[in-house]
C-alpha cells in the first residue's frame, strides 16, 4: 500500500478523508511542477492533516501563513524542495466598525454575514474581535467583492475598510480558569464544567452536533477527555484541559480547565 492509500485510510476513519484527499491533490501537484500549491485556510486539525502528508513525501516542505503571529486558522503551501522563489499566500485584511450603542455583534455574527453572502468558510480566516469592531483575514481574490456587498450584519449598519497585514491587533481574549472536581473525564461530563451548564443540556448540545473535540466532531457524550485537549461548541467558545490533577478522597477526578470566552 503507498503513501497516498496509507494516509487516506487512516483520515477517512475519523470523517477526513474528503479533506486527506484534496490536500494529497496539492502536495503531489506541488512534486510534479516542481513549485508550490497552497491551501484554502484550515483549522489547527486540518493543518495537521497537512503536516501528516507534508511528513510523508520526500521533497516536499510545508509552510504556514494566516495573516498574523498566533492565527488560529492558517493557509498551508506543500512547496517542492527545487523551487527558489517566495510562495504567494493570497492574504488580505480589513477592519469592521459598527455603533456599539446599539449592537452588540459576536463572532458568530460576523460570521453568519459573511456566510449569507455566499462566501465559504475555507476561503475566510481569523475573525479577531476587538470590541470597537473587529478584523478579518481573507482570501485576496475576494477582497472586491468583500468591499463592495459585505455592509451589514443583521440590522446593524458597518463599515469597512481595508487593513495592512502589519497593522492587525493581537487576539484580545477573555480567559476564566476553572478548577473544579468531576465525577469522570467524559467529553459530557468536562464540557458541562467548562461551559457552566447540566450535563443533560450538554448531552444534548453534542447530539445536535454543537461541539467539537481538537477540531474534530464530537463522537458522543461518552467520548474519553485527556490533558491539553481543547473543546470549542458553537456560539460559545472553547475550553482548555489545562490539567488533570488527580483523584480526590472521594474518588472525583481534580482538574483545571481554561475557559476562553
Amino acid at each position: 500500500m503507498g503513501e497516498r492509500e496509507k494516509i487516506l485510510r487512516y483520515y477517512q476513519a475519523s470523517g477526513e478523508g474528503d479533506l486527506a484527499a484534496k490536500l494529497l491533490d496539492l502536495a503531489e501537484a506541488a512534486l510534479r511542477n516542481r513549485k508550490y500549491k497552497a491551501t484554502e485556510f484550515l483549522d489547527p486539525y486540518g493543518y495537521s492533516i497537512a503536516e501528516t502528508i507534508g511528513a510523508h513525501y520526500d521533497r516536499l516542505e510545508l509552510l504556514s501563513n494566516g495573516g498574523y503571529d498566533g492565527a488560529e486558522r492558517v493557509k498551508a503551501v506543500f512547496m517542492n524542495e527545487e523551487f527558489r522563489g517566495n510562495p504567494e499566500f493570497a492574504l488580505e485584511a480589513f477592519s469592521v466598525t459598527w455603533d456599539e450603542r446599539y449592537y452588540q455583534i459576536t463572532h458568530r455574527d460576523v460570521l453568519g454575514a459573511l456566510m449569507a453572502l455566499g462566501i465559504k468558510r475555507e476561503i475566510i480566516g481569523d475573525i479577531i474581535m476587538c470590541g470597537h469592531g473587529c478584523q478579518i483575514i481573507i482570501d485576496s481574490p475576494l477582497m472586491t467583492f468583500v468591499m463592495q456587498n459585505f455592509n451589514k450584519i443583521g440590522a446593524a449598519t458597518i463599515s469597512i475598510s481595508q487593513l495592512n497585514l502589519t497593522d492587525i491587533a493581537p487576539r484580545e481574549e477573555k480567559v476564566k480558569e476553572i478548577k473544579t472536581t468531576v465525577a469522570s473525564l467524559r467529553l459530557d461530563v468536562i464540557a458541562a464544567a467548562g461551559f457552566g451548564t447540566s450535563r443533560s443540556r450538554m448531552s444534548d448540545e453534542i447530539v445536535a452536533g454543537k461541539l467539537k473535540v481538537n477540531w474534530q466532531e464530537a463522537k458522543n457524550s461518552a467520548q474519553s477527555i485527556k490533558e491539553n485537549d481543547i473543546i470549542s461548541m458553537r456560539g460559545r467558545g472553547r475550553v482548555e484541559v489545562c490539567e488533570v490533577v488527580g483523584q480526590t478522597k472521594k474518588g472525583r477526578m481534580s482538574i483545571v480547565l481554561k475557559r476562553f470566552i
